[in-house]
Formats: C-alpha cells, sequence, structure tokens
C-alpha cells in the first residue's frame, strides 16, 4: 500500500470540488476495527453496511479498519494493515485498556464496545448527534489525477490537536476462502485504505495528497478527515469529501 505524504497541489488534476465545514452540531466518528480472519467480524461489518445506509446525507462517518493480526491465522485479510494495528493500539493506551480485539467499535474517540451490539450503536451514534461543537474541519479543492488525490483543508481547533486523514473505499465483496470464515462471501463497506495525520501545532491551512490503490478508479473512494486530540483520542470534529463527480 502506498504511503501518504504532504505535498503541494500538482496542476495535473481532472477534476475541482470542494466540502462546507462542519456546523455546530453534533457528528459522530465511527470507527470499527475488524478483519475477514474473524468469525465474529461479519454481524458487526453488516451492521456498520445498515448503520452507513441509515445515516445517509446525515454527519455520520463510518471507517471500517482492517487490522492484520488475524492475517497469521488461515487467511490474509487483502485490506489489512498494521498501520490500522496500530491505531487500534492506541486506543488501548487512550481509553486505558489492556487489550485490543475485533470487532471493536470505537465513537468519537471515546467510547468503545462490541462492534456487533446494535442497540449500543444506535444509542451512542444518537447521544453524539445532539451535542453542540465549536471545532470544525473543512476540506476543498479535489483535484484527482494520475493515480492521487489532492485537497486543502482548513481546521478550527486548539493546538493539541492533530487532523487525520482516511482515504475510504466505499464496498467491496470478497470470497473468503480458507480460515475461520472459509467459503463465505463477505461485503464491506466504508473500508479504510490508507492513513496520514497532520500536527496542528504549525500550521491549521494545508495541503494534503493521497495516492489511490493500485487498480482502483477514483469514484470508488472518499476521504474522511477528522480533528482528534493528541493527548486523549477524542474526535472534536469532522468531514468528508466525494471523489464521486
Amino acid at each position: 500500500m502506498k504511503r501518504l505524504f504532504l505535498t503541494i497541489i500538482i496542476s495535473i488534476g481532472l477534476f475541482t470540488l470542494g466540502a462546507k465545514a462542519q456546523s455546530n452540531t453534533g457528528f459522530a466518528v465511527v470507527e470499527l476495527f475488524t478483519s475477514e480472519g474473524c468469525s465474529s467480524c461479519p454481524p458487526a461489518d453488516a451492521l456498520i453496511a445498515k448503520i452507513q445506509q441509515e445515516n445517509t446525507g446525515k454527519p455520520v462517518y463510518v471507517l471500517a479498519f482492517h487490522v492484520d493480526y488475524w492475517d497469521r491465522q488461515g487467511w490474509k485479510d487483502r485490506f489489512s494493515d498494521h498501520v490500522f494495528t496500530e491505531r487500534q493500539q492506541q486506543y488501548a493506551t487512550w481509553l486505558h485498556s489492556n487489550e485490543v480485539y475485533t470487532p471493536q467499535a470505537i465513537i468519537n474517540g471515546k467510547t468503545d464496545f462490541v462492534g456487533s451490539e446494535a442497540v449500543k450503536m444506535h444509542s451512542l451514534i444518537a447521544r453524539e448527534l445532539q451535542h453542540s461543537n465549536q471545532e470544525s474541519i473543512s476540506l476543498s479543492d479535489l483535484v484527482i489525477g494520475k493515480g492521487k488525490i489532492n485537497f486543502k483543508y482548513n481546521v478550527v481547533s486548539p493546538k493539541r490537536t492533530k487532523v487525520v486523514f482516511v482515504l475510504v473505499q466505499k464496498d467491496a465483496v470478497s470470497q473468503v476462502k480458507s480460515g475461520e470464515n472459509r467459503g463465505r462471501t463477505l461485503g464491506h463497506v466504508q473500508i479504510a485504505r490508507s492513513l496520514a495525520s497532520v500536527d496542528l501545532n504549525s500550521s491549521k491551512t494545508g495541503t494534503m495528497q493521497l495516492g489511490l490503490p493500485t487498480g482502483t478508479d477514483a469514484g470508488q473512494f472518499e476521504v474522511i478527515a477528522f480533528v482528534q486530540n493528541a493527548n486523549n483520542g477524542v474526535i472534536t470534529a469532522a468531514s468528508k469529501l466525494s471523489t464521486n463527480i
């Protein structure tokens, strides 16, 4: 998987569009740590697909991070990345937990639970949508060309935070041939394909470039960005930018 890096927007782009900053109403960033190698994960994957469908047009940002520690159990998840495992391990520190597990869901960086628990998922999302918020992030000037996505960001937030950018593939299907889910056809939504972050101590505006996975089309993706407290993991603002023009 290509690593992400900061760069100045180059002039080879094909399309441009923008995303407005989040308002001061509530939002919910739903992170699911999952794996195709885990037999307990398909119900959680199905739940976030339902959440994604139910909340179309609402400030609910769904992200599926496929961890890599199940890859040695007989099936290598093609969407797994050790960077996502490291993110989950960072949450264990932030949440004062002694373990990581799948499927684990985390809402706005501050509450975790088993990712297949539908009642809790719906309840926590509803609670977060009711909160007011004074911080914001906006994404704009999207440019797509030659396997790259370029865009600008602007953040209103205290200096102790960072902004996290996730390139998300909207959906995919896998035929699992071995491991705990052998013989199953697994559907996925909102699959994290790459991750980058910027410390906001120096500048709250800038340009980001993300590389598209080889052999994919830009229309399959969107960018989700959120502001996260570097000390405790709490997410305080979020926004997204679609590549489907």
